[in-house]
């Protein structure tokens, strides 16, 4: 920009010369000036003197000068464009090729902006993946990582790490994108975890039919909550306060049984004493067949397979950590406020 405006003032300084020094029409001063400037061999439009024509070589170098910057500029801004695009491309490979283990938010708009905060806060590894642009790019610069892909092809859930992915989140803005993704994401990695958006109770019902773990519906989630905030506020307060957020005092966490690392199966509760142990409470046990036991005594056996949801402070459940296999593959999924 500032070489376009310094010919431009070359310009008009050789014209002004021409026509007001010289005493040339505008129209000869303005050839003139043009044909000096762009060195084309031309001779003299009118017989100039030794100041003319010193005048003219100092033109003719202030030309070359502005035009060699402007050329210059031009070149590195295409190369320097190109080489950019490619080594972002060739990081953005390779740190997708890096992912194990993690997360897939398809779709950033305000649900998906929502899941993306509550996993930063949580600390767990994700990638975000969105058709539109303008998503993509406000994903990536609130610090996530993004994808600019269609969620619902296989190509697209190939390069985000679906095949080494342990969850996939579809909240797309249609029902029929959503469906396409989980049966893809399911298609692709039949262990994965698959959290579907549902605008319908039809939606919901083929979801759960396609192969979705868990089918959430901001219509009917929101509506029981605006009950719950008004027939138990307390309730509702104290749920929100250990389930979200990054500022949390006490925190849920899940831990599956396996035999192979767990010493306290076979065990009563009362035995193991976990509780005394660690400080954390269980809070129910879900069994490997399905059955939830809420508020567990003393007397229940630990069962392999069993599911413990448990509550306590992050220096409570690192504790129990310890002892306890947590659910997933990467080991328990810390609280961050630890």
């Amino acid at each position: 920009m500032s070489g376009a405006i310094a010919l431009g003032g070359v310009c008009l300084v050789g014209t002004f010369w021409y026509k007001f020094v010289e005493g040339w029409s505008w129209e000869d001063a303005v050839y003139m000036t043009v044909i000096t400037l762009a060195t084309v061999g031309f001779g003299e439009t009118r017989p100039l003197g030794s100041r003319g024509r010193l005048f003219t070589i100092a033109l003719i170098l202030l030309g070359v000068i502005n035009i060699s910057y402007i050329v210059n500029r031009f070149t590195e801004a295409v190369i320097q464009g190109y080489f950019q695009q490619g080594i972002r491309l060739q990081q953005q490979r390779r740190l997708m090729e890096s992912l194990s283990g993690h997360y897939i938010i398809c779709g950033f708009s305000r649900t998906g902006r929502q899941i993306a905060k509550e996993f930063r806060a949580e600390g767990v590894q994700f990638v975000v993946i969105d058709s539109e642009p303008e998503s993509v790019e406000r994903a990536q610069n609130e610090g996530y990582i993004a994808f600019q892909g269609d969620a619902t092809l296989d190509d697209s859930l190939l390069k985000v790490g679906i095949e080494r992915a342990i969850c996939i989140v579809a909240a797309l803005p249609s029902d029929a994108e959503n469906l396409y993704t989980v049966l893809s994401a399911k298609t692709l990695n039949p262990g994965i975890r698959a959290i579907a958006r549902a605008s319908t109770e039809e939606a919901l019902q083929k979801l759960q039919r396609g192969g979705a773990d868990a089918v959430i519906s901001p219509y009917i989630t929101g509506g029981k909550r605006m009950a719950a905030a008004a027939l138990r506020p307390q309730v509702l307060d104290f749920v929100d306060g250990i389930l979200t957020g990054a500022d949390r005092q006490l925190y849920m966490e899940e831990f599956l049984l396996d035999p192979a690392f767990c010493t306290f199966v076979g065990q009563s509760l009362q035995k193991a004493k976990l509780r005394s142990q660690t400080g954390a409470l269980v809070l129910a046990i879900r069994r490997l067949n399905g059955t939830l036991i809420g508020g567990p005594t003393g007397d229940t056996i630990l069962m392999p397979g069993d599911t413990l949801i448990c509550m306590g402070t992050a220096e409570q459940l690192r504790n129990l950590n310890q002892v306890l296999v947590p659910i997933n593959s990467q080991n328990l999924r810390k609280p961050k406020n630890s």
